[in-house]
C-alpha cells in the first residue's frame, strides 16, 4: 500500500511540473527577446531529476562591446595624410591637421558621432591613410574612413558607405588673370587646362561632364594641384565648393571662385563613411548618424564649419 500511495504522489508531481513547464509566460516583443527551457521532472526508482531553467538574451547589437570594431573598446578613425580645413582644422589657426583637436567639419562629426555610438573622447583613435589606398578593397585596420569620398557605384562594389553625411557640388578655381574667369557654360572651359587630385569625383567631373578638349592634369594630393595653380601651370582646379572657400580665403588668397557646377552628373555629390566591404559597424553609424541628423547636430555643424557668405556663380551646360 504504502508503494502505491507513493507511485501516485510522484505521477501527481510530475503532471503538476508538466503542467507548469508548459506555459513560458510568452515574450513581450518591444523588449530584448529570451528564449527558456522548460523545467522537466521525472520519476525513476523513486528519484525526480530537475533540469534547471536557462535564459538566452540578445544582447543590443549596437552596444560598444558587440560592435565589430579593429581593435575591441575603441574606435580607430582614419583620415587623409595630410587632412585640410574646413574638413580638419585646429585650435586658433594652429596645427590645421589636427582631428583631435575637434575642430573642423568631419573631425568635430566624428566626436558626436563616438558619443551618440557610446564612446568616451579618449576612445576615439585616428590613424592616417591615403585616398587611392582608403578605396583599394581588401581589409582595413580602422573602422571607418572620412576625407570627403563622395558615394559612387564604382567604389561600392569593393567597399560599403554610410548614409550620407554631406552634399556638396564641385567648384572651378582660377588666378585672376585666368582665360577662365567669367566662364559660364562648358564651352568657355572647352580650351582650358584644368587639373584635380587623383581618384576624385572633382577628376571624373573634369573627365566626363566638362570634357575639355586637352587631358585634364593629375595631381597625387590637392596640395600638390594647388601648387601647380599657383605656379600657372593650370588655368584652373576642380574641388569641392567647401574646400574652395577654404583655399580662396587662406591658402591662395590671390585665387578666386570661379564658379560652382550645376550639371546632373554632380548633383547631388554625397559624401559618406567608408568601411571595409561586408563590415556591420556601418549600420550601428547609420544609426547614430540618423540620430545626429534628427537632432540638428549635422545641421549646426555645417553651419559652424562650412557655410560661407555670398554668392557664387554657376556654370552650366
Amino acid at each position: 500500500m504504502r508503494s502505491r500511495l507513493t507511485l501516485i504522489l510522484f505521477v501527481a508531481l510530475a503532471l503538476v511540473a508538466a503542467a507548469c513547464g508548459g506555459d513560458d509566460g510568452g515574450s513581450d516583443t518591444t523588449t530584448t527577446p529570451t528564449t527558456a527551457a522548460a523545467t522537466t521532472t521525472t520519476a525513476a526508482e523513486g528519484t525526480t531529476t530537475t533540469v534547471a531553467d536557462t535564459t538566452t538574451t540578445t544582447a543590443d547589437a549596437c552596444a560598444v562591446e558587440n560592435l565589430n570594431l579593429a581593435t575591441p573598446g575603441q574606435l580607430t578613425v582614419a583620415t587623409g595624410e595630410p587632412a585640410f580645413p574646413p574638413w580638419v582644422s585646429g585650435i586658433d589657426g594652429e596645427n590645421f591637421d589636427d582631428p583631435e583637436s575637434q575642430t573642423g567639419f568631419e573631425a568635430a562629426l566624428v566626436y558626436e558621432l563616438a558619443a551618440e555610438l557610446g564612446f568616451a573622447d579618449d576612445q576615439v583613435v585616428w590613424v592616417r591613410t591615403g585616398f587611392d589606398q582608403a578605396i583599394a578593397p581588401g581589409p582595413k585596420d580602422w573602422d571607418f574612413n572620412l576625407q570627403q569620398f563622395s558615394i559612387t557605384e564604382a567604389r561600392e562594389e569593393v567597399v560599403d558607405f554610410s548614409e550620407p553625411y554631406y552634399e556638396t557640388r564641385q567648384a572651378l578655381i582660377a588666378l585672376a588673370d585666368s582665360p577662365v574667369i567669367g566662364a559660364t557654360s562648358f564651352a568657355d572651359l572647352a580650351d582650358a587646362k584644368l587639373g584635380a587630385q587623383i581618384g576624385t569625383t572633382s577628376l571624373d567631373y573634369i573627365e566626363d561632364v566638362i570634357q575639355p578638349n586637352e587631358q585634364p592634369a593629375v595631381y597625387d594630393t590637392n596640395s600638390d594641384a594647388k601648387s601647380a595653380l599657383e605656379a600657372q601651370q593650370l588655368d584652373g582646379i576642380v574641388v569641392d565648393l567647401p574646400t574652395a572657400y577654404f583655399i580662396t580665403a587662406v591658402e591662395i588668397p590671390e585665387a578666386t571662385i570661379v564658379a560652382q557646377f550645376e550639371a546632373p552628373a554632380a548633383e547631388p555629390d554625397l559624401y559618406g563613411m567608408l568601411f571595409a566591404e561586408g563590415n556591420t559597424l556601418v549600420d550601428c553609424v547609420n544609426t547614430a548618424l540618423g540620430a545626429l541628423r534628427n537632432g540638428g547636430v549635422l545641421e549646426q555643424l555645417e553651419q559652424e564649419w562650412l557655410a560661407q557668405g555670398g554668392n557664387v556663380a554657376t556654370i552650366s551646360e
